[in-house]
């Protein structure tokens, strides 16, 4: 069940909405249909990245950050 951004034509609102299989979603602040979806923005986490250390290199690399995400570049 996935949740929706909406730009609400009717109260001028920004709204998040559950969307359950097909429905068409209300405005939860005025109960109108007049609903545009808009993009939502995405967040991604990489774990421990963000503290100093490095993500782990995929399976095949040398896990040395300067040798980027394809595994190594025989950067030596």
């Amino acid at each position: 069940m996935p949740i929706y951004e909406y730009d609400c034509q009717a109260c001028g609102r920004e709204v998040e909405v559950l969307v359950l299989g097909k429905a068409e979603p209300n405005c939860p602040e005025c109960q109108s249909k007049k609903l545009t979806r808009i993009l939502s923005v995405v967040s991604a986490h990489m774990g421990k990245a963000g503290k100093g250390e490095h993500p782990q290199a995929p399976s095949g690399g040398c896990g040395r950050p300067q040798c980027g995400t394809f595994g190594c570049q025989g950067l030596d």
